[in-house]
């Protein structure tokens, strides 16, 4: 094992020790949760990193996603002619100038969003899920109600997770309930991981596969994040199953593109929103301080980035980077990788760095997760709001113990 991987092993231990420490130094949780936690997390990124045969899956998934793209050009060059892709009616002067990320890369969310629909339809989806809900239950005793939306955020958003377990929510444990919301925070959904994997294909190979193997870690991360912080205190008896959501494909492909142009206006909107007032930030700081928000997030997550086993000198620009996805969100850091080219950072701190923007750990999704369950479950909004903050830091940490799990399997 060379110096970085032992740095990475080691930030591994510290996160789980940090994860406790925000919980108030309580009870350990079982060992049954934290040895299953590791497991899972190692055993995972080993098979799907080291393992020649699955190594090859990453090669179809890449395709797949280069597939979907090509159809999804097909269907905005139509509708926006050069705009969305098509053949340009003028010489382009400045390379890459004629890429606009709203009309080219982003109307891959209808496309993803209406195939998860008639996936789900079809019940493939859910078999899925109940595939991975009883993996986590057998490795980390965990409910089947709770278990089921930890598995099922490896596919569907923060919201629609929970959304699965309604009838149960009013009845989970406290720590089961954080459990659920640190899940939903440290995965992404399925359509944005094939958007993230097409962002960032020129600058991390096989981004498809690893985005996936990093959805897939995030569920036992999170809930070993989440246990540190508050132990378990019970199970939640019952079994969830995902209800019928339309009456026929053609009614689930209508209703999976209609939410997913909702998320792609939402995507737009907060995109400008944020990245807006970060540049007015930097316009206040600059002159006072000289400094801007970027260079103060490299300093405040510089630890973390050291503790997934970051070159010190690389550190600061990753920790820029995670410092941006917790303020603004993962779509900015994720696009600003792919732009960079990862312009400082080695392959391998690049690899690490995918994996760790790997969630929806921001203000802005929190603030959505937490407005969807005070919804859903009304009689308990205050202990839901309370555990708001606790969910994003145990989220967080969970996605920097991917990256660190990463370093560990990753040579210099």
């Amino acid at each position: 094992m060379s110096l970085l991987q032992a740095q990475s092993a080691l930030g591994l231990g510290l996160l789980c020790l940090l994860a406790w420490a925000l919980g108030g130094f309580r009870r350990v949780a079982s060992w049954r949760v934290v040895v299953g936690g590791l497991v899972g997390l190692i055993g995972i990124a080993a098979l799907l990193l080291h393992v020649p045969p699955l190594r090859a899956v990453f090669a179809l998934i890449g395709r797949g996603v280069d597939a979907l793209a090509r159809a999804t050009q097909a269907g905005t060059s139509l509708v926006f002619g050069y705009l969305g892709g098509g053949p340009l009616p003028f010489q382009e002067t400045a390379p890459g100038s004629s890429f606009i990320l709203f009309f080219q890369a982003l109307p891959l969310v209808l496309l993803v969003g209406a195939l998860s629909a008639v996936l789900y339809h079809w019940r493939i989806l859910p078999f899925v899920v109940r595939l991975l809900a009883g993996g986590l239950r057998r490795l980390l005793g965990l409910g089947g109600a709770a278990g089921f939306s930890v598995a099922a955020n490896v596919f569907v958003g923060m919201v629609e997770a929970p959304l699965l377990i309604r009838p149960w929510l009013g009845r989970l444990t406290r720590s089961e309930l954080f459990v659920v919301m640190v899940a939903g925070l440290a995965t992404i959904s399925g359509n944005m991981l094939v958007v993230y994997a097409l962002m960032i294909s020129q600058v991390v190979p096989d981004a498809a596969g690893q985005l996936l193997t990093a959805s897939l870690m995030g569920a036992p991360a999170a809930v070993l994040a989440a246990s540190l912080m508050i132990p378990a205190t019970g199970v939640t008896e019952g079994e969830a199953e995902a209800p019928r959501l339309h009456a026929s494909t053609m009614e689930a492909l209508l209703q999976g593109t209609a939410d997913g142009l909702q998320l792609l206006l939402g995507i737009m909107a907060t995109l400008i929103v944020f990245v807006a007032l970060v540049a007015l930030g930097n316009e206040i700081l600059r002159p006072l301080l000289g400094l801007s928000l970027e260079q103060i997030a490299g300093w405040l997550f510089w630890p973390l980035a050291w503790a997934m086993g970051v070159p010190a000198e690389e550190s600061r620009v990753v920790g820029q980077s995670l410092g941006v996805k917790v303020v603004v969100n993962e779509f900015v850091s994720y696009l600003e990788l792919a732009r960079s080219g990862g312009a400082g950072l080695s392959e391998r701190s690049r690899l690490i760095l995918t994996y760790a923007l790997c969630g929806f750990t921001n203000f802005g999704s929190l603030g959505i997760m937490l407005g969807g369950l005070c919804a859903m479950c009304p009689e308990r909004r205050p202990e839901i709001v309370s555990l708001g903050l606790k969910s994003l830091a145990a989220a967080t940490i969970a996605c920097c113990m991917l990256g660190a799990t990463v370093g560990v399997l990753t040579p210099p």
